[in-house]
């Protein structure tokens, strides 16, 4: 088996890895000014989705520009995240030379896509593929790929199933009155048979079944603190605010972390409201209960949050409420956030709780390490209280090793971080047979 790494390598971003000169797995972009693409224009026969990010499913409609159709395999939600990603996408930069793909390619997504549920097979491209739940938003997938000679996995993105101490209190139960172990929206992934009863998702394929893994490394260095722990500061945090009379902007992804911190809110009774793409986001996954964790949670946890329209000022109305704003974008890069922030900024017994990683450049992380945030093209003094919490929805260093120990006699090809280099030579230390290929390499293995 031959694999050409066409970006996500080294790196974090556009992912797209072509199996044999003819399945692409993913096909993503790297978001920035300007957004960049996969290092080539690849002519597959096949294409299978690992989930509806942008990183991973951004530039999926570039691939239908020309005369060919390849099929496009996915589950139902990243179909449905892919193209909504995609028509927002146009939205920005539709314009301009930035974009890749036209409204016509979108519609022609629609026309190719064939979807699947976890653990059932398919063709594509000749080879037979299987996708099992990784555990990181609804709908995404560790793909399993076999050529007759080699079986690759592909894990995408994954969050494993949370097991230290402390994970079990502040009230996180289930509809059965179990506890929950990680994120609320949906369970994590786990290599051992008896996931489901220990509340992760299905288990991954056996060592038994793979030759070759292809794996994520993005938190590579990192021990996430137990969620519940972070949920627990969190829901301090902002009723502390509330209490004093403050306000609390939540800026969060649209896809996975508007929902989980909805969920969060409605657990403890936090009044709040819910803005851009994350509103949109959040009724698609009801459409499809099957791939979140608990259905009649995240119903109510919709019913709680008021969805804002923008209309006859009401942004601005609503950064006198004592709630919290929960609302797209998560790094201050756009979006609904910056109408919310200018208006909360000068009053210090507001706050301003970032959810996610910020990227080095990005307003996000600017305003973490200065203070001050860019509005209206000016810098501003942001006298607002700034926090971050740790809501990853990756798997940690212990999470990424619980998953590699059990492959440990298997090829890792380790992609998708920023040390993707030194976790290989940590994981060849151990005796894995290791490697971090580049952005452009061809790899053959099996």
């Amino acid at each position: 088996m031959e694999l050409t790494f066409l970006g996500g390598a080294r790196e974090v971003g556009r992912s797209a890895i072509l199996v044999n000169d003819s399945l692409l797995l993913d096909y993503g972009m790297l978001a920035g000014t300007p957004p960049r693409f996969p290092v080539s224009d690849p002519d597959p026969d096949a294409v299978v989705v690992s989930h509806g990010h942008l990183d991973h499913a951004g530039a999926i409609p570039a691939l239908l520009s020309g005369d060919d159709r390849p099929p496009i395999h996915w589950t139902p939600p990243t179909r449905e995240l892919a193209i909504t990603l995609a028509e927002d996408t146009l939205k920005l930069h539709g314009n301009t030379l930035r974009c890749p793909f036209t409204e016509t390619d979108v519609r022609r997504v629609r026309g190719v896509s064939e979807t699947h549920g976890y653990r059932d097979s398919f063709a594509a491209a000749g080879h037979e593929v299987t996708l099992y739940d990784a555990g990181h938003i609804p709908g995404s997938a560790h793909v399993l790929v076999d050529d007759g000679d080699t079986r690759l996995l592909y894990t995408g993105d994954f969050h494993t199933a949370d097991r230290r101490g402390g994970d079990a209190h502040a009230g996180r139960t289930d509809r059965s009155g179990d506890p929950i172990h990680g994120q609320r929206l949906v369970a994590g992934t786990a290599v051992h048979p008896d996931a489901e009863a220990h509340g992760a998702s299905s288990p991954v394929p056996t060592p038994q079944d793979v030759d070759v893994v292809v794996c994520e490394s993005t938190y590579s260095d990192v021990d996430h603190e137990p969620r519940a722990s972070v949920e627990e500061r969190f829901v301090r945090s902002v009723e502390e605010t509330l209490w004093e009379g403050g306000t609390v902007v939540v800026p969060a992804f649209a896809i996975g972390r508007t929902q989980e911190l909805l969920l969060v809110c409605a657990a403890h009774g936090i009044p709040c409201y819910v803005d851009g793409m994350g509103k949109r986001v959040t009724e698609m996954l009801l459409r499809h209960p099957e791939f979140v964790r608990d259905e009649a949670a995240l119903r109510r946890a919709k019913s709680h949050a008021r969805f804002v329209t923008g209309r006859d000022g009401q942004r601005k109305r609503i950064t006198d409420q004592r709630a919290a704003i929960v609302t797209t974008s998560g790094m201050l890069s756009g979006g609904p956030a910056m109408t919310y922030i200018p208006e909360i900024r000068s009053n210090p017994t507001n706050k301003i709780t970032l959810t996610g990683y910020q990227v080095e450049g990005t307003p996000g992380r600017r305003l973490l390490e200065t203070g001050s945030a860019e509005i209206d093209g000016r810098t501003m003094r942001v006298a607002a209280r700034v926090e971050q919490y740790d809501f990853s929805a990756h798997a940690d260093r212990a999470g990424l090793r619980s998953v590699l120990d059990a492959y440990a006699d298997c090829e890792v090809l380790v992609n998708h971080g920023d040390r993707c280099v030194a976790f290989a030579a940590e994981l060849a230390a151990d005796g894995v047979a290791a490697v971090a290929p580049a952005v452009g390499e061809t790899v053959s293995v099996g």
